[in-house]
């Protein structure tokens, strides 16, 4: 399965490798605080363009209501582990503080990454909440830990905006015009289509499963973004 963590040199740096994670995530933990007592469940995120942890909760939810009572939680995305030791797993965990957010554009970027919430994100009861990442730390593997600054682990600024001015565009080429080029990505059978691209890599869909494809090097343009498309279609042809 293709990896959210992109190589750059013989290995990304923790807070790349960190983005990675979060990026390809589909599935995490969500730490909340229920009146002081911890409290653990299971979250499906989505990440806006400038790596913002998306959630779509529902107000039934026991970690919702901690949230609006207290919104300080921790987010902890798992790689999978190199042996069979699960402690080989990257990971990372991101303390952050929850709001609501009303934004249509955050919650299409969410439903592309999650096809299947759809059928459920119209309820009165679900909203989507946006998680401000305020510190984070890394853990590549056993005994490599790397706490990260919440402005290290953000993408570039000028290269988020960028790629997000050109990511229709870049979405309708490739599906319209390249679609066998979506598959060879992917790296299996199935009818592919580009759904998001950022500054760290893009996500394709294929139904309901969507999967996270990185980009091989750092991007900060839209040409940047078709070279490593160019690169990974090659790859993927190989």
């Amino acid at each position: 399965m293709p990896s959210g963590i992109a190589t750059e040199g013989p290995a990304p740096s923790p807070a790349r490798a960190a983005r990675g994670l979060l990026r390809a995530a589909r599935s995490a933990s969500l730490a909340t605080s229920d009146d002081g007592d911890p409290f653990a469940s299971l979250v499906t995120p989505a990440t806006a363009p400038d790596l913002t942890p998306l959630l779509l909760l529902s107000d039934l939810s026991a970690h919702t209501r901690h949230l609006r009572a207290d919104p300080r939680c921790a987010l902890l995305a798992v790689g999978a582990p190199v042996e069979v030791n699960p402690q080989t797993a990257p990971r990372v965990s991101v303390i952050a503080r929850a709001e609501i957010s009303d934004d249509p554009a955050l919650l299409a970027r969410f439903l592309a990454i999650h096809p299947y919430a759809a059928q459920y994100a119209g309820f009165a009861d679900f909203h989507l909440w946006r998680l401000s990442i305020e510190a984070a730390m890394f853990v590549g593997g056993f005994a490599r830990a790397f706490r990260v600054r919440a402005a290290d682990l953000r993408p570039d600024r000028d290269a988020v905006a960028a790629i997000a001015a050109a990511e229709a565009g870049i979405i309708a080429h490739c599906n319209g015009d390249h679609p066998d080029a979506m598959a060879r990505i992917a790296g299996r059978p199935g009818a592919w289509r580009m759904v998001a691209a950022d500054a760290d890599g893009c996500d394709l869909a294929d139904g309901a499963e969507s999967i996270r494809i990185a980009w091989p090097t750092l991007v900060a343009s839209a040409a940047d973004v078709r070279a490593a498309l160019v690169g990974l279609a090659r790859a993927g042809a190989g």
